[in-house]
């Protein structure tokens, strides 16, 4: 999926500058990063807010429209209102195609009715990890890493090691060498209650 902002640049700074743009429903901005030098923007909020709610908007090369220049950026960061769905400021950053970026990329986890853990076992799902952060040239980023289930039993996990990467993307692990990605809990099995009378036996 292809995103594409357009967006202008604002000289106003300051929080009454951002209070008047955010009551004519802009969202002030700011691109950063590479050789230039950083550009204040301001973009429209009802459009970036339904970007805000893709998935492929967080973890995508974006292509952003600043008066008439083109630019290839990633969103790195955005505040959100406490309990509003208003989006406060954003932050992108430009991106080199002949440089490698690291970016956060989600985690799909697939086949998960079909794993023995959970269609034999009755096990339940357990994601150690929702997301992975990735290297890779910015052409190369994937919207997505998928983990296969279908053959992970009760007990069992998926380590990093044992994830298949798109050619060009490199996981950057952090702490353990090899962390566990999902696993498949066992089964709790209920113990029959003592009738009423009867003591349940002691423990061996």
């Amino acid at each position: 999926m292809k995103f594409e902002l357009t967006v202008q640049k604002r000289t106003l700074q300051g929080s009454g500058a951002s209070r008047r743009l955010r009551h004519a429903n802009k969202v002030p901005g700011i691109v950063y990063g590479g050789t230039a030098a950083p550009t204040l923007i301001e973009l429209e909020h009802n459009d970036l807010l339904l970007s805000l709610r893709k998935e492929a908007f967080h973890s995508s090369v974006l292509t952003m429209n600043i008066d008439g220049k083109v630019e290839s950026v990633l969103l790195r960061d955005s505040q959100m209102h406490p309990y509003k769905p208003l989006v406060l400021h954003v932050d992108f950053l430009r991106v080199d195609a002949s440089h490698a970026i690291h970016q956060k990329v989600p985690l799909h986890f697939i086949n998960a009715d079909h794993a023995p853990g959970v269609k034999i076992s009755g096990g339940n799902v357990s994601p150690a990890m929702n997301e992975i952060d990735v290297s890779c040239l910015p052409q190369d980023l994937p919207p997505f890493i998928e983990v296969d289930l279908k053959e992970l039993e009760a007990g069992h996990s998926i380590h990093l090691s044992q994830i298949v990467f798109p050619k060009g993307v490199k996981p950057m692990a952090h702490g353990s060498d090899d962390p566990v990605v999902v696993s498949i809990s066992v089964k709790k099995v209920d113990l029959p209650e003592a009738s009423e009378g009867e003591e349940t036996p002691p423990a061996a």
